[in-house]
């Protein structure tokens, strides 16, 4: 055979056939073949339009000794009509109008064809009757679709691979209904898979799709899906998308590495999802909206989110059932909001949750059965009314708060056990309600059930132990108690054994030693501030206390003293005493009915990390606590994290949330500029410093406010918004600190530690912090604090050696147990 002819070999034997002969062209050797003929093809460019009416072998040299490309200068290069085999070939087209390869009809067989091309499409399936077997393909077409199967097409695709497609890499629409196994979609510029329109379906095994520039798989129009053992990954948008009501089957299934929402949901649409991992996304794991949208995941994890979004998040009226699940290692758990909304969590594991495990506002509802939470800040939180579920036989340990119900929810919590919480067990504030039939706290850093507010809580069966503050904390008027028993660990107020004995006789707390403490709705704890409601506004106290100094709070002089121990800061010093002896005044002209002059008492701290920001500012809530000035002076640090929310609204819940805890105390905002970063466009931190004024404004005696950074981003930050400058009276500048002054550090801690400084160890750090480099690592105080701790843990490895040390050589550090100085920045 030479270049450019075509060897026909007839199939059959009719003698009214043609005898096989080699033809110029393949229109002629077309023209000539039958059912059963091969058409061997020599290597070589044909640029014919080239359409198959019989079922007939199509094929390009066997020996591999070149290549056959088909490669027309208009129009679509090969239509099949008939089920024919092809294999072998290089198909190019140039027509943006027309796919380059087209079957209309049968059920042809195609094998190791590279369709390279820019076309409407690479590959076109048409048609009722066409259901074509493709194996081994490979499609490239950066002008338009990758793989089109329509008007009720199908056929199978085995071991394909759609790659840099102009648009969607495979779409089925108007009643296709293909099956793809073991195949490979990337580097669309579309979706990787689009399956849309009634009727249209797809099933793929074993596929993978990633490298997309829009979403992995969209599912929509009433279509329908099935995926088992596939994988989406590294799209610039969702994973998966479902939308106007789409179904779609995930069976083991791993869904990673996505930028935006793994799988999205909406309109009706419903997901089945069983044995599918869902990782490394940037928003939600699961986003599931509108009334009649459903997901059901079983034996599913979903974990490491990469952003600072719930990983399952659920709202307007859709619904989630979770059963054997997992989900960790994520900002938020589980989101369930806005009236119509539930969840339904089956034996499920939520931990290492950096906020709150479940979460449910809005009048949404939250079913929980036997599932385990922990490391979590909040377990559950029934944030407002409307909103409730009930929790049974649910376990929660290591968290912050076990379960929070504030503004009127009102679940019921069943079997429920709390340990190890930080803060409370049960939480209870704001109007919140709630029922608690036979729970448990043991081992609370703080109280088991704390119900304020004269909240209408029900507890019956419950049970506490070992609680640092006390198994109860209660309202007067508040909730009611029958059958409830406690250790009687933590401290007890005087009416303690009172309200137990007035309980006692309706079936009441068991005994005196029940733990229960009731106190007034008026008072608020003395230690750390247990988790606040997300208000609208900051409630006040029903009947507030007189001015005075806050009940267990030092004298302003004993404070004082202890703010003029620190240091250096002789500036901060006298700032701080200016700014007390303004106050105190005022406090005495009012006592004496003169008229006080009006002190702002927010304040601004600038100056580099490590000098001692933190540490005034929680002597400065001591001080006007002492004077009365606040209920209580406790300190609540925060940052951007803790402010900012995920969505549209959510900054603002956060930042109520954080004056809340702070009511009665400072809040202090470190590192506040960030709240304003200089390419901020839309960023929310904005949204924070709004709320944050209106609240200072609205509050402005219940909340003192600390703004601390860098001196230069202060700057900037304080000219965001018109109302921020004018809302804080001064700033306090906190200069770095000098050799001298580092030395002092180091020799107050070894003291407070039972070290001592041997000969010439004074002199040799006083040259080591003056020749310590002081780039944007140097931490002030805390390197002073760390260099302490390094010399302690070279001294150990020193005298560790030694067989019987004397308590000199246990107690004496000396140069030698200085570290090394680093390289300079």
């Amino acid at each position: 055979m030479v270049q450019g002819t075509v060897q026909v070999t007839h199939g059959g034997s009719s003698r009214w056939r043609r005898r096989s002969g080699e033809y110029p062209t393949l229109t002629a050797a077309l023209a000539a073949a039958g059912d059963g003929d091969v058409l061997s093809i020599a290597p070589g460019t044909y640029r014919e339009n080239l359409v198959l009416h019989h079922a007939v072998t199509l094929r390009g040299p066997e020996d591999g000794s070149g290549s056959v490309r088909i490669a027309p200068l208009d129009g679509v290069a090969l239509t099949l009509r008939a089920s024919a085999v092809v294999q072998d070939l290089y198909l190019e087209g140039q027509d943006r109008a027309a796919p380059a390869l087209l079957v209309e009809d049968g059920s042809p067989e195609l094998t190791d064809l590279r369709v390279s091309t820019h076309s409407a499409a690479g590959i076109e399936v048409r048609g009722p009757g066409a259901r074509p077997l493709v194996r081994r393909c490979t499609v490239e077409n950066p002008a338009g679709i990758g793989i089109a199967v329509l008007d009720g097409g199908g056929g199978v695709f085995e071991e394909c691979e759609v790659v840099a497609s102009g648009q969607t890499g495979f779409s089925v629409r108007g009643g296709g209904r293909p099956r793809l196994e073991r195949c490979r979609i990337h580097h669309s510029t579309g979706a990787g898979i689009s399956v849309t329109g009634e009727g249209s379906g797809l099933e793929a095994l074993g596929c993978e799709v990633y490298e997309v520039r829009g979403a992995g798989v969209q599912i929509a129009a009433r279509a329908a899906a099935r995926l088992t053992d596939c994988a989406v990954h590294r799209t610039s948008a969702d994973g998966v998308t479902l939308d106007t009501d789409a179904v779609l089957t995930l069976a083991g299934c791993d869904i990673h590495d996505i930028p935006e929402n793994a799988v999205d949901l909406r309109s009706r649409s419903v997901l089945t999802l069983s044995r599918t991992s869902v990782r490394r996304f940037g928003r939600n794991g699961l986003s599931v909206w509108d009334p009649g949208t459903r997901v059901d995941a079983e034996s599913c994890e979903i974990h490491d989110s990469t952003g600072d979004y719930p990983a399952v998040w659920v709202s307007d009226g859709a619904t989630a059932s979770l059963d054997s699940c997992r989900v960790h290692d994520v900002p938020d758990a589980l989101f369930v909001l806005d009236r119509g909304s539930s969840v339904e969590v089956t034996d499920s594991d939520l931990s290492q949750v950096r906020n709150t495990a479940v979460s449910v506002s809005d009048g949404a509802s939250a079913q929980l059965d036997d599932c385990r939470i922990r490391e979590a800040a909040t377990g559950a939180w029934f944030r407002d009314h409307g909103s409730g579920g009930t929790l049974a036989g649910c376990t929660i340990d290591a968290v912050q708060t076990g379960v929070i119900v504030t503004k009127g929810a009102d679940p019921t919590l069943e079997r429920c056990t709390v340990t190890s919480p930080a803060e409370a067990g049960f939480y209870v504030s704001a109007g919140g309600r709630g029922t608690f039939k036979a729970c448990r706290v043991t081992d609370s850093s703080g109280f088991g059930f704390h119900v304020l507010d004269g909240c209408r809580t029900t507890l019956t069966r419950c049970h506490t132990e070992r609680c640092a503050r006390g198994g109860y904390e209660f309202a007067e008027d508040g909730p009611v108690a029958e059958e409830c028993t406690g250790d009687g660990s933590g401290p007890r107020s005087a009416s303690a054994a009172a309200a137990a004995a007035q309980s006692a006789p309706g079936g009441g707390f068991a005994g005196a030693q029940s733990g229960v403490r009731t106190v007034t709705a008026a008072r608020s704890p003395v230690a750390q501030p247990s988790p606040a409601a997300p208000a609208g506004s900051v409630p006040r106290p029903a009947h507030p206390e007189p001015a005075g100094a806050a009940a267990g709070a030092r004298a302003p002089g004993a404070v004082l003293g202890h703010l003029d121990a620190l240091v250096g800061l002789d500036s901060v010093k006298r700032e701080v005493r200016a700014l007390t002896d303004m106050i105190e005044v005022g406090r005495r002209r009012q006592q004496a009915g003169l008229k006080a002059a009006s002190v702002r008492r927010h304040l601004v701290f600038t100056g580099s990390p490590g000098t001692g920001k933190t540490t005034v500012a929680r002597l400065y809530g001591e001080i006007l606590a002492s004077l009365g000035v606040l209920e209580r002076g406790h300190l609540v640090e925060v940052s951007r994290v803790d402010l900012v929310g995920e969505h549209i609204g959510s900054t603002a819940i956060r930042t109520q949330e954080a004056f809340e805890r702070a009511r009665g105390g400072v809040l202090f905002i470190d590192e506040a500029y960030a709240l304003a970063p200089e390419d901020s466009g839309r960023d929310f931190g904005r949204e924070a410093i709004d709320t944050l004024v209106k609240l200072m404004e609205d509050h402005r005696d219940a909340v003192v406010v600390i703004v601390a950074g860098y001196t230069a981003e202060m700057d900037r930050f304080l000219t965001v918004n018109p109302g921020v400058a004018s809302r804080f009276s001064r700033t306090i500048a906190f200069g770095d600190y000098g050799p001298g002054e580092l030395l002092r550090i180091v020799e107050q801690q070894a003291e407070e530690h039972e070290y001592r400084l041997g000969e010439g160890t004074a002199e040799a750090l006083l040259t080591y912090f003056t020749e310590l480099p002081k780039g944007p690592a140097f931490g002030n105080g805390r390197t002073a604090r760390q260099t302490f701790e390094s010399m302690v843990e070279r001294h150990a490895g020193r005298v560790a050696q030694l067989s019987e040390p004397s308590t000199d050589e246990l107690t004496l550090l000396f140069p030698a147990d200085l570290p090394t100085l680093p390289a300079p920045c």
